[in-house]
């Protein structure tokens, strides 16, 4: 067994230094529109009795192939209605997964800010394929004020 995992070993660095998956993409102009019907949100702490679904509305608008404008509104994990803006920027890859962060602002979490806008800096990777398209982003904990979740965000582009 020790062997074997040895070899397997030997078998990914070969296989790594043939072909390295991580790449920096080139920022061209792009111009496409894609939409969400909001979140789905996996919390970290599961007792909490927070809603993991999240519906809402929300659009993307894809600049360059690194960086795209987003806004939207969506009931969020306390039942109430946030809203966002923000702009992402994902200048890496690894295979067909783009990685980066959106930067942004957000409202009504009643525990945080009494339901005011706030500023975040989140970690994002998207994947897209033809005219579907999902964002998982991972929302760090912030004390009692906000939770923190995986989120998964499906998204369909309009045009291009």
């Amino acid at each position: 067994m020790k062997y074997a995992m040895l070899g397997v070993a030997l078998l990914l660095a070969q296989a790594g230094a043939q072909a390295n998956p991580f790449g920096v993409i080139e920022s061209q102009p792009r111009s496409e529109l894609w939409v969400n019907p909001g979140f789905y949100s996996y919390h970290f702490d599961r007792d909490a009795g927070l809603d993991d679904t999240n519906p809402g509305i929300g659009a993307e608008y894809r600049f360059s192939t690194v960086a795209s404008a987003t806004a939207g509104r969506f009931r969020n994990s306390d039942r109430a209605i946030s809203n966002y803006l923000g702009v992402y920027y994902q200048p890496f890859s690894l295979g067909p997964l783009r990685l980066g962060a959106v930067i942004g602002a957000f409202d009504g979490y009643p525990k945080h800010r009494d339901g005011g806008w706030f500023p975040a800096l989140i970690p994002v990777v998207s994947v897209e394929y033809q005219r579907v398209g999902v964002n998982f982003a991972i929302v760090p904990k912030y004390k009692d004020r906000l939770h923190g979740a995986l989120t998964i965000q499906l998204k369909f582009k309009l045009s291009d």
